[in-house]
């Protein structure tokens, strides 16, 4: 067993939170190097539909696991925890301070509570899977699960491709229930995390939650009519012009590359394309939140008042002057 990671600081949010530009303040401030902690930021190719950090914010601090990915090529949560824990190591050898920033949970759950691990992607069970979905449709296969890991497919709708496929696969690559894999992952010591539910002041997570929900859908809408602008569709139409890229790849299925990819598709008419959009977002946004109001460690922040950047940047600084205590 590893020894218990560094000191790090991490940053979470739902989606437009600001968390970019509280990172960055943080970044001024103390000696950092950020990791991302966004299942869309990994993908290459993939620059306005992810709100990727500018060229001028990538070079004033160093970051990393970014544009790690081609997009054909999936990135999972338990890599994530693997690459995040060697970059922390890392990053504090060199005398800085490792800032994870980003708004994907699942990410900071197999950091801060490591998941068992997990059979590797298996391409020809993927394939075999999809085929009898395609002929069966995936509520059948949704069945399928119930009948193998019934506490995944409880918390799984129906629809759910991406989730219900994977578990599935889960089950036929390694004859164990997914949700078995998981609940021994919750009963293992976390590496380097606090103890469920108690303080941590060795990896303190700080959240930034909007006291009024208007405020963030302002500006969702704001930033999706920006991507439109930009060319996120034209970014889209690049990406399926390669050809080997398809709708059911976990890159493709990224809030609002799904959406101008069923327009593409014929499946969505252009004129919904952007109410789908900030649709698909604000829902991304609510199940953030969710997760992060259930996570009792962390130190809130009322992103949608107007001194919430100064605040971040107190308790960034209280939070850092503890764990040298």
């Amino acid at each position: 067993m590893q020894d218990p990671l560094p000191f790090y600081l991490s940053i979470a949010g739902p989606t437009a939170a600001g968390k970019t530009a509280a990172a960055l303040a943080i970044a001024r401030e103390f000696d950092c190097e950020i990791i991302s902690v966004d299942s869309a930021l990994v993908y290459q190719g993939m620059d306005i539909g992810t709100a990727k950090p500018t060229a001028h914010e990538l070079a004033a601090v160093p970051h990393h696991l970014i544009d790690i990915r081609d997009p054909l090529h999936a990135y999972n949560a338990a890599e994530f925890a693997r690459d995040a824990a060697a970059l922390i190591r890392a990053i504090s050898a060199r005398g800085k301070l490792p800032l994870l920033v980003g708004g994907t949970m699942l990410y900071f759950k197999a950091l801060f509570e490591p998941l068992d691990a997990m059979p590797a992607a298996d391409p020809a069970i993927r394939a075999a899977i999809e085929q009898e979905a395609q002929a069966l449709g995936w509520p059948a296969m949704h069945a399928q699960l119930a009948q193998v890991d019934p506490t995944t497919a409880a918390r799984l709708a129906p629809a759910d491709s991406q989730r219900i496929g994977r578990a599935l696969e889960v089950w036929r690559s390694a004859g164990v229930p997914l949700s078995q894999l998981q609940l021994r992952s919750q009963t293992s010591e976390p590496e380097g995390a606090s103890t469920k539910g108690q303080a941590n002041t060795h990896a303190p997570l700080i959240s930034l939650e909007p006291q009024d929900r208007a405020w963030l859908h302002a500006r969702i809408a704001e930033r999706f009519d920006a991507m439109l602008a930009q060319g996120l569709v034209q970014e889209v139409q690049g990406l399926r012009a390669r050809g080997d890229l398809n709708a059911a790849l976990p890159a493709m299925r990224c809030v609002g590359y799904r959406q101008v990819w069923e327009v593409l598709d014929g499946l969505s008419p252009a004129t919904q394309l952007r109410d789908k959009g900030i649709f698909a977002t604000r829902q991304l946004a609510k199940r953030q939140i969710t997760w992060l109001r259930a996570t009792p460690h962390r130190h809130v922040i009322a992103c949608d008042q107007a001194d919430a950047l100064a605040t971040t940047l107190r308790t960034a600084r209280r939070l850092v002057q503890a764990a040298k205590v």
